[in-house]
């Protein structure tokens, strides 16, 4: 069973470990409602509360499965969703990011539809809205709060200035980036930040994107529909340089019993009892993978011989493409 930790200083506490729930609806490949609700289940059997939604996956359609998996075990799991992303609709029109007050009201009265439940427990902003001041954005998710819609407010892929302005409006208790051994851009400023306000960090892609499993194939090899097939570090040099990288780490795991992911995983773990990873899974048998990580122990001599294979000077491209990277608060 997963331990807990805490996130803020308002009172969340979620497993060591959380569940990104994306790739059951979205982007990573053929989808199965029947595995995902399994998978779900499963994890609240080996102590997962933490599960990771959002209005974008799908669109919808993530919100409305986790909500169907949560059926009659809703008090066993902490909710976290979110809203303001781009989003391609299925008639093929794009909705833009939208964090108006007035429309951050309705977003959530939908996801608790979807959702099927009267409360979220986690409201994140998505990405940081350059045509709405941080400070409205807050405000309205404070009147959640205080209305009881929402008991906790976070912020995804924010800068240092962005954080300290809106966690004086209203307390953060978590803010949610990619973070992991081969993606590590927190360490010099945001992390700290965190750490002096008093906020947790949810790292989502622990294993970047699949990549540190050494199982990813080259960016051309996926379909037009799948996040990897527009990963700049998939194509061409860069997925040469990058799969070194990926075998030293297989490497570093196989000298440890350990599979590549649960060497990942453990790494990210081993950051701070303020840190919670999130892999995503959609299968019953990667989750149990992954949850062996939470067992693993990690001394300094092998973090730090982990940590300079993935050194970030080695690592080839940035992590996402320019349209992605426009989203970047920073």
């Amino acid at each position: 069973m997963l331990e807990s930790r805490k996130l803020g200083s308002q009172g969340l506490e979620v497993s060591e470990l959380g569940l990104g729930c994306m790739g059951m609806s979205q982007w990573y490949g053929a989808t199965d409602d029947q595995e995902s609700i399994a998978t779900v289940h499963r994890a609240l059997e080996l102590g997962y509360t933490l599960f990771d939604t959002a209005e974008a996956y799908g669109p919808y359609d993530n919100e409305e499965l986790l909500g169907r998996a949560l059926k009659g075990r809703r008090e066993r799991a902490v909710i976290a969703t979110k809203f303001g992303f781009p989003m391609k609709l299925k008639d093929g029109t794009t909705a833009e990011a939208d964090s108006r007050p007035e429309h951050i009201v309705e977003v959530v009265e939908a996801s608790l539809k979807r959702l099927d439940t009267d409360y979220i427990d986690v409201l994140y902003q998505h990405r940081v809205d350059p045509k709405v001041p941080i400070e409205d954005v807050v405000g309205a998710m404070a009147d959640l709060v205080e209305q009881g819609k929402v008991r906790y407010i976070g912020l995804c892929e924010a800068g240092e200035r962005t954080i300290r302005r809106a966690h004086a409006v209203h307390p953060l208790s978590v803010v949610q980036s990619e973070f992991s051994v081969w993606e590590r851009n927190l360490e010099d400023g945001v992390l700290p930040l965190l750490r002096e306000l008093g906020i947790g960090l949810v790292g989502f892609c622990p294993l970047g994107r699949g990549f540190l499993t050494g199982g990813v194939k080259r960016a051309e090899e996926y379909p037009e529909d799948d996040f990897r097939h527009h990963d700049p570090r998939l194509q061409g040099a860069n997925y040469d340089q990058n799969m070194a990288i990926a075998a030293t780490v297989r490497r570093l795991a196989e000298l440890r019993g350990l599979t590549p992911a649960q060497l990942a995983i453990a790494w990210a773990l081993h950051q701070g009892e303020d840190i919670v990873p999130i892999p995503g899974t959609k299968r019953r048998t990667y989750l149990e993978e992954n949850t062996r990580a939470a067992t693993v122990t990690l001394d300094a001599d092998t973090l730090a011989e982990i940590e300079a294979a993935v050194r970030a000077d080695l690592v080839a491209g940035p992590r996402y493409n320019e349209r992605m990277m426009a989203y970047i608060d920073r």
